[in-house]
C-alpha cells in the first residue's frame, strides 16, 4: 500500500509494508516532473499541437510554456542559436506577421546576434515554435524524425 502526505511543506510518498514505513522524499518522488522538458508553444499553432500529441503518444513528460507571454530568455535563445550553428533564420518564425513587418525584417541583417536575441526575447511571436532546449536537446519547429532522434524514440 502507498500513500502520500505533506511533511514540513514537502511532498512525500510512503510505502507501507508489513515490516515498516518507508518515506521517499519529494525530490525523488517527483523526478519525472522535475526532469520534464519545457516546450514553448502557442496554443493556436497547429504545429505545436502536433508536437504535443506526438509527445503524449510516447509518454514523454513536458511542461507547456506560452511563448508569447513567457518567451525563452536571451540566454536560452543564445544557446539555441549556438545549437543551430549560428543560423538565425532557423529560430525566427518567418511566417509570422511580426517577422514580415518591414520595420523588423529590414532591420534584421544589420542586428548583431546579441541584438537579435534581445528582439526575440522581447517578442515571443518572432520565435519559431515549438521551441525546446533541454540538456542536449535543441529543437525548433516540429519534424517528427528530428524529434524522434533527439528524444531517443
Amino acid at each position: 500500500m502507498t500513500c502520500s502526505f505533506l511533511c514540513d511543506g514537502a511532498f512525500c510518498l510512503q510505502l507501507v509494508t508489513g515490516r515498516g514505513i518507508f518515506a521517499i522524499p519529494r525530490r525523488i518522488a517527483l523526478l519525472k516532473s522535475i526532469y520534464s522538458m519545457k516546450v514553448f508553444i502557442y496554443e493556436k499553432c497547429g504545429t505545436c499541437r502536433k508536437a504535443l500529441n506526438w509527445l503524449d503518444e510516447r509518454g514523454i513528460a513536458y511542461q507547456k510554456v506560452p511563448i508569447r507571454e513567457v518567451p525563452p530568455s536571451k540566454m536560452l535563445l543564445k544557446k539555441m542559436l549556438k545549437a543551430k550553428e549560428g543560423q538565425r533564420k532557423k529560430i525566427f518564425n518567418t511566417s509570422s506577421k511580426d517577422y514580415r513587418d518591414p520595420e523588423v525584417k529590414n532591420r534584421l541583417p544589420d542586428l548583431s546576434d546579441d541584438e537579435a536575441m534581445e528582439l526575440l526575447a522581447s517578442r515571443g511571436n518572432l520565435i519559431k515554435r515549438p521551441f525546446v532546449l533541454e540538456g542536449e536537446v535543441a529543437l525548433v519547429g516540429f519534424k517528427e524524425d528530428e524529434w524522434a532522434q533527439a528524444l531517443g524514440q
